[in-house]
């Protein structure tokens, strides 16, 4: 394999990126009705000519021909579409491009050329802004200014141009991130530049509409995505200034808030007011009228009280105890206007299901609101008793809001419930003190005694507990039922509807039911698994365990009720009884023993009972999918209850000839599941039995699976194993492993004995299957086993001479995409499984498959993806486990095995480059600790390794690799530093006095100078700096070298101002200097030369 090649295609940064030109989801779609196509109508020849002509700067721009161009790109087809877009992009790659974005904005008259012009100056703004003349920035800056002004200032002009205004908007966002925020750099390149643009903000209203949305992206620009955009000292700077000239930017939305009638300036005002409360000074927001003024003003008005939700839901997220009483004003002023909009006696879930799409993102904005003060603040509520009304009142809407059937909905809620029920639970944990599981509410008749409680159980006892309201709203009057509501609020005891009861009605899908309800009704088989409803189970499950413990008496009672209701019919539902197994099955453990015995016995009797009552196919499938998914979530109870466990098991075995698609797989599920929890009873002999229940099953194994497919064949066959894996008795477990083998391996010797008579019968492609579905039991076989199995199956299979032939076959093998990638991946497993057993054997597999394969993988990234992954991950597994050996190879092959790693992290493919960093982190680990071969090898290798990670972390395709690329490099720059290498990596500098680490940071800044000749001396100095004195914390190290991905991408002038190096080169020798504090807390780690003169006593 050739030598790495070095920084390739990096010494240059092109002007502008390679993307398309404009995409089709943010351009404007307007058709080219203005632009004249007769020019692009003629042959490809004339089409070149002109393009050449539109290329040529040292003539006069044809707006037209560059409007017939566009239009071409836009609507044309074929080759003419292409080489519209190699012209325009050539166009827009040219160094003086920009100087013709005036005159193309001025004159052309189709939106698409403007739009095409604007990415002109955006890509100048991004790479080239500090190398233009400041003269030349300003007038920029001035004429982008006039053009927002000139078209916002009309109201239909917005209207009209609303693209082309947002693209202008963005780029003086790009202008102002680029420029200094302040008085002196310019009257409109900065915050208070917007908000006062031409001094007409407060005069013309949608000029001040305009300004409020730049304002907007100015904030989500430095704010929310300056990650990796600018620098870390740059995104300090401007948060600072904004935050300290947001007087001016706080007065104008003041002014607009209190006097516009105007209600578009108004919702932008509130938007871009969302944006900023984030990060404002906290005086702006609890020491003004603000929150009264959300609250009063704008909260009761539909136009605006979902913008203004969401600035409490911002406001409610912050932490500053010093605003306690204006965070309890907040609640009790936005509560009191809430039930004016939203009366207490409201069904919010047919009001939503009713509701417009503005008044559901009410109802979710009011679910965030709740859950978020609730969660923050609640606390503050709870201690106050005349605000106890107010707390209860927000929790009834929020039990209202967790009934609406929007699943993100009830996630935010969710997320809050699950947060109170667990913080209650650990107050007093499970069986503290009385070893007994705990209750809130209820009658104290019902309490064990001595059972612990907490005034905040207390307090949130009536929500947690389920009390039906019998009456209806048709049953009362209106007055009546609104008394009635009033009474819940002042007796938390009647609250209407309750948690328990919801989450129990409302219970996720469980990963192992696979029997379900398609949307035309039909029960089938889910063969796609729902990731996100599996995450809502599993979050509703730790919810639900949580509200049982804290009372599993009303759990119980819900659930007992919720089941009679499923068996008299009253309620009968498949997503009723789904819902209720879901949630019985959710809550094994959380009872104890002789309750769970209980309340399961009358569970599963009623569920057969149902079985047997309910008539037609899919009815019998849902109830079957139900009675197994519940039988094995509750393995405890099967072990102590043997007759119960035989027969549900028999059950089981019933569903495996059940049709209905799903039954089979799911009884197969459960089989295994409880073959591997309750293993040894299956066994022994039980209590009135003769034999133990594993000699039926193997009886009638072949009875059993008769109707089974044979993927549902191989999960029965590993159930088994792992019962008989149980026996202790060696003598009969060969007995049953015998008895267990003895049906596959009879079909396998009557194939393989027909097979000896005529080979064509392996031709057969019914034999060939019989033999994979053969192997794939013993696999199973194995893996619940193990070594056992082999006596049984032993005889049957292959020796070993000729299952090595297979590997020899792979290097002989002359056609490469013939060899087998599987023969990789079985090494790889072995040296796993063997570890530093194998070490010396390490050179035989390397002379078997390394250099065939690598012959195979090194000429591109694409080819034989699957001998690829594999061959790395055999290289991870040598490097892990056997990593002696490659010290013992000869160098050729240790240089071919390094070069074989750099190439792996250089791959597009992510996993493959992703296991390549890993494998190098690990050597470059494990030869840390060799001292006689790290020092030969940081000497041949160290400054190669450097350079090739320096190229992989520069290549925007790697950029998802940047975590494990920085704690590579830290490692790297943390053993030079640390004096770790000890002989020259350059022996030639020894003798002028030249240590390690002023190498390596020469070498560094000489290869990222020359890399990428736009940087400054400083900026590289600092940037080398940084990596020596940050490579102990990880994340900071990272975040620097995102810091210089952000430099390569921009060129500079002499004015480097903007990049803030001496800020920091200031942060680097804090850095440096925590570090250094650090290691001087360690005798002895400091030389004595380095040790300041006031310690040296």
């Amino acid at each position: 394999m050739s030598a790495p090649e070095p920084l390739k295609q990096l010494s240059q940064i092109p002007m502008t990126g390679s993307a398309p030109l404009v995409s089709a989801l943010d351009s404007p779609k307007s058709v080219c009705k203005q632009a004249p196509t007769a020019a692009v109508n003629g042959s490809m020849n004339a089409l070149s000519e002109q393009a050449a002509r539109l290329l040529d700067f040292s003539q006069k721009l044809d707006i037209n021909l560059l409007d017939s161009v566009v239009c071409c790109m836009y609507t044309g087809e074929g080759p003419q579409q292409r080489l519209a877009q190699e012209v325009l992009t050539t166009l827009k790659e040219h160094p003086e491009a920009w100087t013709r974005v005036d005159t193309i904005l001025e004159f052309s008259k189709n939106q698409q050329t403007k739009y095409y012009a604007l990415q002109i100056l955006e890509n100048v703004i991004k790479t080239r802004w500090r190398v233009l003349p400041r003269n030349q920035c300003e007038g920029i800056k001035k004429y982008i200014v006039g053009l927002i002004i000139k078209t916002s200032s009309d109201p239909e002009s917005i209207d009209r141009e609303r693209v082309y205004l947002n693209k202008l908007n963005m780029i003086l966002v790009q202008v102002c991130a680029f420029c200094r925020f302040s008085s002196v750099s310019g009257p409109r390149t900065g915050p208070r530049s917007s908000a006062t643009s031409s001094g007409a903000s407060k005069t013309n209203e949608s000029l001040c509409q305009n300004n409020m949305i730049i304002l907007k992206l100015l904030s989500e620009e430095v704010f929310d995505f300056s990650s990796g955009q600018m620098t870390q000292a740059k995104a300090k700077h401007l948060k600072d200034t904004m935050c300290n000239e947001f007087s001016h930017i706080f007065q104008l939305c003041q002014f607009v808030m209190e006097n516009s009638q105007n209600a578009l300036l108004v919702h932008a005002t509130l938007e871009t007011l969302l944006r900023f409360l984030n990060w404002i000074p906290l005086g702006y927001i609890f020491e003004t009228k603000l929150i009264s003024t959300l609250i009063y003003k704008f909260l009761n008005v539909p136009l605006f009280r979902n913008v203004t939700l969401k600035c409490l839901t911002e406001i409610s997220g912050v932490n500053a105890s010093h605003y306690d009483e204006m965070f309890v004003l907040l609640f009790t002023q936005t509560m009191a206007q809430l039930e004016q909009m939203l009366p207490p006696t409201t069904v919010i879930k047919e009001a939503y299901s009713n509701g417009q799409d503005d008044e559901q993102k009410f109802i979710q904005n009011l679910s965030l609101f709740l859950c978020t003060y609730l969660k923050e603040h609640g606390a503050l509520i709870e201690k106050r008793a005349d605000l106890l009304e107010v707390l209860h009142a927000a929790l009834h809407y929020l039990l209202l809001i967790s009934e609406v059937e929007e699943v993100e909905i009830f996630k935010i809620c969710l997320e809050y419930w699950n947060a109170l029920a667990s913080d209650l639970y650990r107050e007093i944990p499970y069986g503290l003190g009385t070893g007994a599981p705990l209750y809130v509410g209820g009658e104290p008749a019902r309490r064990s005694p001595g059972s612990p409680q907490s005034a905040r159980r207390l307090l949130y006892g009536p929500v947690l507990t389920k009390q039906k309201l019998l009456l209806t709203q048709f049953e009362l009057g209106s007055f009546a039922l609104k008394l009635m509501m009033r009474l819940f609020f002042l007796s938390p005891s009647l609250l209407l509807l309750q948690l328990r009861y919801i989450m129990i009605g409302r219970m996720a899908k469980p990963e192992e039911v696979i029997v379900v309800e398609n949307e035309q009704g039909e029960v089938v088989r889910e063969f796609m698994k729902d990731t996100d409803a599996i995450q809502l189970y599993k979050n509703m499950r730790e919810t639900l365990v949580y509200l049982t413990h804290l009372d599993y008496l009303d759990t119980e009672r819900i659930m007992t009720e919720k089941l009679h209701f499923q068996v008299n019919g009253t309620e009968w539902s498949w997503k009723n009884l789904n819902t209720l197994c879901w949630a019985i099955g959710s809550i094994s453990g959380a009872m104890h023993e002789e309750d769970e015995k209980r309340f399961l016995v009358t569970v599963i009797k009623d569920l057969l009972g149902l079985c047997e009552q309910k008539r037609g196919k899919d009815n019998k499938a849902i109830i079957a999918s139900n009675i197994m998914y519940v039988v094995g979530q509750y393995p405890r109870f099967l072990r102590a209850h043997w007759k119960f466990l035989k027969t549900v098991v028999n059950k089981l075995f019933e569903f495996m000839h059940e049709t209905h698609e799903g039954v089979q797989d799911m009884a197969c599920d459960t089989f295994i599941k409880i073959a591997q929890k309750c293993r040894r009873h299956f066994v022994q002999v039980q209590v009135g039995e003769a034999v133990p229940f594993i000699e039926e099953i193997l009886a009638n194994m072949s009875s059993i699976i008769y109707d089974l497919q044979p993927q549902q064949v191989h999960t029965f066959c590993e159930a088994v194993g792992y019962m008989i894996s149980a026996q202790a008795d060696q003598a009969q477990q060969e007995r049953l492993v015998d008895r267990y083998m003895l049906l596959p391996n009879q079909v396998w010797d009557d194939i393989i004995k027909q097979a000896s008579k005529n080979v064509d019968v392996l031709k057969d492609p019914d034999a060939v299957r019989q033999l994979g579905n053969i192997l794939k039991t013993n696999v199973r076989a194995c893996k619940a086993l193990g070594h056992p199995v082999c006596n049984a199956a032993g005889p049957h299979l292959p020796g070993h001479a000729e299952c090595l032939q297979v590997l020899l076959d792979y290097q002989r093998c002359t056609v490469p995409a013939a060899r087998e990638p599987e023969v990789l991946s079985a090494m790889s497993m072995i040296v796993h499984r063997l570890e530093g057993f194998i070490t010396c054997e390490i050179p035989k597999i390397f002379d078997a498959v390394f250099e065939c394969t690598l012959s195979m993988i090194n000429k591109d990234f694409e080819e034989f993806p699957e001998h690829r992954t594999n061959f790395f991950l055999l290289l991870q597994a040598v490097v892990t486990h056997c990593f002696p050996a490659l010290l013992n190879i000869p160098p050729a092959q240790f240089k071919l095995v390094l070069d074989s790693i750099i190439w792996a992290f250089k791959h597009t493919m992510r996993n493959v480059a992703d296991v390549g960093l890993q494998i190098l982190y690990q050597l470059l680990q494990n030869i840390g600790q060799e001292d006689v071969a790290s020092q030969s090898f940081y000497q041949t290798y160290y400054t190669d390794i450097m350079q090739h990670l320096f190229s992989v972390v520069t290549d925007t395709s790697h950029t998802a690799g940047l975590s494990m690329q920085a704690s590579i490099l830290a490692y790297m720059f943390s053993i030079v530093e640390a004096n770790k290498v000890t002989v020259p990596l350059n022996p030639t500098m020894q003798a002028n006095g030249i240590t390690n680490v002023v190498y390596v940071q020469d070498f560094v800044a000489n290869l990222l100078k020359t890399a990428f000749s736009h940087l400054s001396d400083a900026q590289v100095k600092i940037t080398v700096q940084g990596f020596f004195n940050l490579n102990q914390d990880i994340q900071a190290f990272k975040e620097h070298l995102r810091d210089f991905l952000v430099q390569i991408r921009e060129y500079t002038g002499e004015d480097d101002s903007d990049l803030f190096l001496e800020e920091r080169e200031a942060a680097l020798r804090q850095a440096e200097e925590e570090k250094r504090k650090i290691r001087m807390l360690v005798p002895g780690i400091l030389n004595p030369h380095e040790i300041p003169e006031e310690m040296q006593d």
